[in-house]
């Protein structure tokens, strides 16, 4: 047992991702669970981040089942991210994993930053099998306060919904620039605003809401889209 969160275990496995090796994955998946979505780590930390450790458990208090699971680089312990090609490979296995640990659930595909990008890179390029939508925590529409929209021409090719849960003080999405991407987008997107979330989702103690909060804000979001599409 890795992580609990009432009766909820975090189960380690590994799966194999086409030419390049295998690599590590935690899945969780709660006795009521409803929906399966396989969840993406970002560029500088890995499935056993605090935050997507925390998010896991909160998605499960919701009936939702979460397969984490580690980018190759990361398996190995090097820094530098691999070739996209490699990393939507890794999201495509994935997905295929967590298709036959619950085959009778629905399935959804994400990450947080980097890992949700590169999830709808492949989705852009090739529909992922069995996926009924896309999931962004902190979608990285540019680099740090460099605001620019090229990273997200891709998302016109994608054909199932999108969830974009986004940070007013998000330095690596302008939202001045990523609302109307996702007006551009039409029906299949959905943005959903956390005011004085940062990237990492930290809030402002002005908010009056604490971490927690935001914690449950994006699962209970998340839970109620996955289940309206």
């Amino acid at each position: 047992m890795l992580e609990l969160r009432g009766m909820v275990e975090a189960k380690r496995l590994e799966f194999a991702v086409e030419g390049a090796g295998e690599v590590s994955a935690l899945v969780m998946i709660p006795t009521d669970a409803r929906i399966m979505l396989t969840l993406a780590h970002g560029a500088g930390a890995g499935m056993s981040h605090l935050f997507l450790g925390s998010l896991a458990a909160e998605l499960a208090a919701v009936g939702m089942a979460t397969l984490r699971y580690q980018f190759p680089y990361m398996e190995q312990g090097r820094r530098v991210p691999d070739l996209p090609a490699v990393l939507t490979a890794t999201v495509r296995a994935a997905v295929r994993r967590a298709a036959e640990l619950a085959p009778k659930l629905p399935l959804i595909a994400g990450g947080k930053s980097m890992g949700g990008r590169m999830t709808s890179q492949a989705a852009a390029q090739q529909p992922l099998e069995g996926v009924r939508g896309l999931v962004f925590f902190g979608f990285p529409l540019h680099p740090p306060n460099k605001p620019g929209t090229k990273r997200a021409e891709h998302l016109k090719q994608v054909t199932v919904p999108m969830m974009f849960l986004q940070g007013t003080r998000d330095t690596l999405a302008d939202l001045t620039l990523l609302k109307p991407i996702c007006k551009g987008l039409g029906s299949l997107a959905t943005l959903h605003i956390i005011e004085t979330a940062d990237h990492s989702f930290h809030m402002l103690k002005k908010s009056g809401k604490t971490d927690a909060d935001a914690l449950d804000e994006l699962a209970q979001t998340t839970a109620s889209w996955a289940r309206s599409i």
